[in-house]
């Protein structure tokens, strides 16, 4: 909260005379950090806080594995919950306990990374979730994508047999070209987008609330104007409800993700549709 604060000097002067600046602005979101030599884009602050979720996840399993014990120590304690809470709670129970295994690095991968990153959102100096800006998501998305149509050929045997097994069995001959369409809306179009803009959205929303009620907060505060004053009290009380809420939000986000990572995974596999 205080770091967000602090911030608010600099984004407010953003504005053009005239306009309105009360939180949220675009620089609120907009953040690049120094342009990249040669080109016309920017290395932002989002960018720099996924590598920094990197290198901490790195570290992280490097520190709690290297001298794994049959009685774990706190950190490896720590290490493995997460993991067998994504091996059970998520890549068992959606994709079966015969295949489950070896897509178990991928989901604990995903899973870590996006909670992270989301997390960010609400840990000072950070206070800014990657997955507010829809590339991350899109990006995560496509991997996903990738993964479960290769995982489909793969398993079917090639494009016809893959194309062939979103169609329920018994359909009339008259139907299925129909069916297949929606089918391949779904797969292709409807499934990557609904992955993506779901956890984008929810991020963004729940960013978005908390610099309305913090840094709104400051702006009133600032201008020592007793009533206004007085408003931003419970604006920071909200504020700081809302930090809460938002954490176990970021955590199911976080969870739904690669559920459905999983989920489509195990419909790839699946012997019938």
């Amino acid at each position: 909260m205080s770091a967000t604060m602090a911030a608010v000097g600099l984004v407010l002067p953003m504005a053009e005379e005239g306009e309105s600046h009360f939180p949220p602005t675009p620089g609120d979101f907009w953040q690049p950090m120094f342009a990249i030599p040669g080109t016309e884009y920017f290395f932002t602050r989002p960018m720099a806080l996924v590598l920094i979720a990197t290198v901490a996840l790195m570290v992280w399993l490097q520190l709690t594995t290297r001298r794994a014990a049959v009685v774990p120590g706190k950190g490896q304690w720590v290490t493995e919950q997460v993991y067998n809470f994504a091996r059970n709670g998520i890549a068992r129970d959606m994709i079966g306990s015969r295949d489950f295994m070896r897509f178990v690095p991928f989901l604990f991968a995903l899973f870590t990374f996006i909670l992270l990153n989301n997390l960010f959102g609400i840990v000072p100096p950070f206070q800014n979730p990657p997955m507010a800006r829809i590339g991350f998501p899109l990006g995560l998305t496509l991997i996903v994508y990738v993964v479960y149509h290769w995982v489909g050929l793969r398993h079917k045997g090639g494009v016809g047999p893959y194309l062939a097994s979103m169609l329920p069995s018994g359909l009339p001959g008259w139907i299925k070209p129909f069916i297949l369409l929606l089918e391949l809306i779904t797969f292709f179009i409807t499934r990557p987008l609904t992955l993506a803009l779901r956890l984008f959205g929810n991020m963004f929303a729940g960013h978005m609330l908390l610099v309305v009620f913090i840094v709104g907060g400051w702006y009133l505060f600032k201008t020592f104007e007793p009533g206004l004053m007085l408003v931003a009290i419970p604006a920071w009380i909200l504020g700081a409800m809302l930090t809460v809420f938002e954490g176990l939000i970021q955590f199911l986000q976080a969870y739904v993700f690669t559920l459905l990572a999983a989920s489509y995974i195990g419909g790839a596999l699946a012997d019938e549709h």
